[in-house]
């Protein structure tokens, strides 16, 4: 599945936009990366820039950017009400989508070697990246600023991670790290009340409030023993919250930033807030997000709300994103487009053809024209994600079944795994289609010199190896789908079995087809070593699908016959 990171650099410049279009010409120069916002400000005379890619595709985005920042700003020069060390002053990155921390780290840490080694510049690693956990705070590292840290950087404890130890007046130094993905939410309350709204935020976030003697805000502060005020924390770790007025609107809200949305989700924010509003006679009415949220907080609260009404959560992502939506009131103050607040979607090229986009007929015309593709591959993988599907709405049926009420979480877990083979699946139809093309494009290639000869072959065999290994993922997850069906067949709703034996045939269909498709493209490759590996997984495979089928098709059998 897609990997998606985020980063979010800040450059100190934000009067000149020649130079600010220039640094983001580098940022849109490396191949699949997509440039989301670009936020300059002339007092503070800093761009703070947010892009996303693949982790191989943003540290490239962001060394090109680091590198023009170079070129272009004269630290010698600069004045700005923000703090600030050196031309890019910080590069973190977040995690988006399918992108664990460590690999985040690995990516901080490349970037950073790559500008000390390459560059020149002093990189200091901060947060979740620090090697050091004195300095992984960001304004220590930044402390004394441009100006200071040239007689800094000479210190033993500050000798920078990557980089010379000398400060490059030019450019300054960055600091380079990862760090969570932070979220600005607020929560809309039937009142105008700014005093009422303040108390909610005071429930609600990490910091609570002040403890005073008589439990009232105008009453004196409890102090601890060493003379400072005792606070009352409230319900929510990792947020911070105030209260405010909204003229636009004309109502007031609880203002959030979720600065860790894996400890503290969207919906624990939205709930808490709601709970505490209705303690002082209040209702949360609504929600917003501002910016951009990634696709994993709304599935999540999606699945969140559907736990509560007791419902199966495996339902498709867009189902449970509308969910969430409905739940929260996201659309009360304006309409909620997941398509431009979503920035999995939001990357997602219009331009980019791709056969999840069209419709049956569409598909089947495309698969019988005279192109050859999409070709069985793909028509594999879809039948594999249909045999899925089925599986999974035997699963939502039987979690929905009158008196099967305490079976609920146990099919409701199988309807999640049937959505993520079936998501899986989906998107190695198109996968499939790409790897066909890379074989065509090698194929295309110049063959004048001996040169280019070579390098039209070593394309074609690459080509022709990754053609080799999408089918066979193809049949690595579609045989994920027999214990689903073996379940289905033996607990499921029973009307629904012919569902289950239709849903077996087509995962055997997608798994043999694919078979097939990894053999041909195994013929042409000079790699018998490779070919040796690919032939005796497939064997393996093939014959557990076998085995499989035999077994499962027994059950659904004898209950077809005792209907």
């Amino acid at each position: 599945m897609q990997k998606l990171i985020e980063c979010v650099p800040n450059f100190s410049e934000g009067r000149d936009l020649n130079v600010i279009r220039q640094i983001t010409g580098a940022i849109e120069s490396a191949e699949g990366v997509s440039l989301l916002d670009v936020d300059p400000g002339a007092s503070t005379n800093r761009t703070v820039v947010t892009f996303v890619g693949n982790p191989d595709a943003a540290v490239e985005a962001a060394f090109r950017a680091i590198k023009k920042a170079a070129e272009l700003i004269d630290m010698r020069k600069h004045k700005g009400a923000h703090p600030r060390m050196g031309a890019t002053d910080v590069c973190p990155f977040v995690p988006v989508s399918n992108v664990s921390w460590e690999e985040a780290i690995a990516c901080a840490k490349q970037l950073g070697r790559r500008v000390g080694d390459e560059l020149k510049i002093p990189v200091y690693l901060y947060e979740r990246a620090a090697k050091d956990q004195s300095r992984s705070n960001l304004s220590v590292i930044r402390g004394g600023e441009y100006e200071g840290f040239f007689e800094k950087i000479k210190q033993p404890e500050w000798k920078p991670n990557f980089g010379p130890s000398v400060f490059n007046e030019k450019s300054g130094g960055t600091v380079i790290g990862v760090r969570d993905f932070l979220v600005a939410y607020n929560v809309n309350l039937n009142t105008k009340s700014v005093r009422r709204a303040t108390s909610v935020a005071f429930d609600v976030r990490e910091n609570g409030r002040i403890k005073t003697e008589n439990g009232t805000p105008s009453g004196r502060p409890v102090l601890d023993e060493n003379g400072d005020p005792v606070r009352i924390p409230g319900m929510l770790k990792h947020v911070k919250a105030i209260g405010w007025y909204v003229e636009e609107y004309g109502i007031a809200q609880v203002s959030m930033n979720l600065t860790n949305i894996d400890e503290t989700p969207l919906h624990a924010a939205f709930d808490a807030c709601a709970e505490a509003a209705s303690k002082r006679g209040l209702r949360a009415t609504g929600s917003e997000i501002v910016g951009m949220v990634p696709k994993k907080c709304l599935v999540n609260a999606g699945k969140y709300f559907l736990r509560k009404q007791k419902c199966s959560e495996g339902a498709a992502e867009e189902e449970l994103i509308d969910i969430a939506v409905g739940s929260m009131g996201l659309s009360e103050l304006k309409p909620f487009d997941p398509k431009e607040k979503v920035i999995e979607y939001k990357i997602e090229s219009d331009s980019k053809k791709s056969l999840l986009k069209v419709n049956l007929r569409e598909f089947c015309n495309q698969t019988l024209s005279d192109s050859p593709a999409p070709g069985g591959g793909s028509v594999a993988a879809l039948m594999g994600a249909l045999g899925a599907s089925l599986g999974g709405m035997v699963a939502n049926l039987s979690a929905g079944k009158r008196g099967w009420d305490d079976k609920v979480k146990y099919f409701s877990d199988w309807a999640v795994k049937a959505q993520q083979l079936k998501d899986q699946l989906l998107f190695l139809v198109d996968e499939d289609t790409a790897a066909f093309n890379k074989v065509m494009t090698a194929f295309a290639l110049p063959k004048d010199s001996a040169e280019e000869k070579a390098a039209r072959t070593a394309a074609i065999q690459s080509a022709n190896k990754y053609a080799a290994e999408i089918p066979l993922r193809v049949m690595e997850t579609a045989a994920k789908s027999y214990p689903l069906m073996a379940e289905m067949a033996e607990n499921g709703n029973p009307a629904s079995i012919s569902d289950v034996g239709v849903g077996l045939l087509a995962v055997r269909a997608c798994v043999e087809g694919a078979s097939m498709n990894v053999r041909i493209n195994l013929a042409t490759l000079k790699d018998e070593k490779f070919s040796s590996v690919l032939l005796e997984k497939l064997r393996k495979i093939s014959a557990d699908s076998e085995a499989q089928l035999k077994k499962i098709i027994q059950v659904v059998d004898g209950k077809l016959n005792n209907s």
